[in-house]
């Protein structure tokens, strides 16, 4: 009888679990689209108006205005230079990320080497120091090949990214390595074996790592501060801080341009969001 009574009341047990759930995310999601509704709001109102009320949600007719977007689109400034040098930059970095981390966590994943664990392990260490203690060493680096106020200074100390090749290793381990073996059977070269067979293979790995290291490079601020001196290579984190200085706060630009660099991010994850799950979940599964 207790059995019984259990099993009878699972269905409803299931369906209140449920309505909780959905009541959770709704204000989940009401806590992160403030923020940013908050933003899109501000973006429409006067110079003066930001100054004296500051982000809000009122919504008023007699203060919205365009102004700030014909400015951005017309006006007298770097922004669509700091927006190109972000686009190019996000995807030059990730395209050169992707393959070369990809290439290093196939090999942790399918080949015995001496000194593999070690290496992992360095790789795993390396994730866990923050980027403002390695950010000093890596700047002398830099100097000394000079490769200062140049891209390629940025892109270097992250072609094989830590957190990429960890998450690749994790992702190829649930692969067989019979695929491996069949494709040497079959006359295959260990480059034709990556790239006909398990490249493929790794099309959601790759989605989910691109909008990664794809919303890493295109945020990313300290590290091209660094290294970048010239204001016409600036990217857009950077470009945006510049806009506020004790001399004056240009924030007409600084808030529609903040609104506009939303959506290449956008673009992407949407572009890319039937592999993300799969290929996050999948790349759990084994450690």
């Amino acid at each position: 009888m207790t059995s019984r009574r259990l099993l009878a009341h699972k269905p409803g047990q299931r369906k209140i679990t449920g309505v909780l759930m959905v009541v959770f995310f709704i204000i989940l999601s009401g806590v992160v689209l403030v923020p940013f509704v908050s933003m899109i709001l501000t973006s429409f109102k006067d110079s003066s108006m930001i100054i004296r009320n500051g982000f809000n949600l009122n919504i008023d007719k007699d203060i919205l205005t365009f102004e700030n977007y014909r400015y951005l689109f017309s006006g007298d400034h770097q922004y669509f230079k700091w927006f190109i040098n972000s686009i190019f930059l996000t995807l030059i970095q990730t395209a050169l990320t992707l393959i070369i981390s990809a290439w290093v966590g196939y090999g942790f994943a399918f080949y015995d080497f001496k000194g593999k664990d070690f290496l992992f392990v360095c790789v795993l260490v390396v994730m866990m120091i923050p980027f403002e203690i390695l950010m000093l060493p890596l700047y002398r680096e830099i100097v000394a090949m000079k490769l200062n106020n140049s891209y390629l200074g940025i892109i270097l100390p992250y072609l094989a990214h830590p957190t990429a090749v960890f998450f690749f290793r994790q992702y190829l381990t649930s692969i067989p390595k019979e695929i491996i073996d069949a494709g040497r059977i079959d006359g295959c070269c260990e480059y034709g074996i990556f790239l006909r067979l398990i490249f493929p293979i790794m099309q959601p790995a790759l989605a989910a790592m691109a909008i990664f290291v794809g919303m890493f490079t295109w945020n990313n601020y300290l590290w091209p501060l660094l290294v970048l001196t010239d204001s016409g290579k600036f990217t857009l984190p950077i470009g945006l801080t510049s806009l506020l200085s004790p001399y004056g706060n240009n924030y007409k630009l600084l808030i529609a341009g903040a609104v506009m660099s939303v959506i290449p991010i956008m673009i992407l994850f949407f572009s890319a969001q039937r592999h993300f799950i799969e290929g996050m979940s999948t790349g759990s599964v084994k450690g």
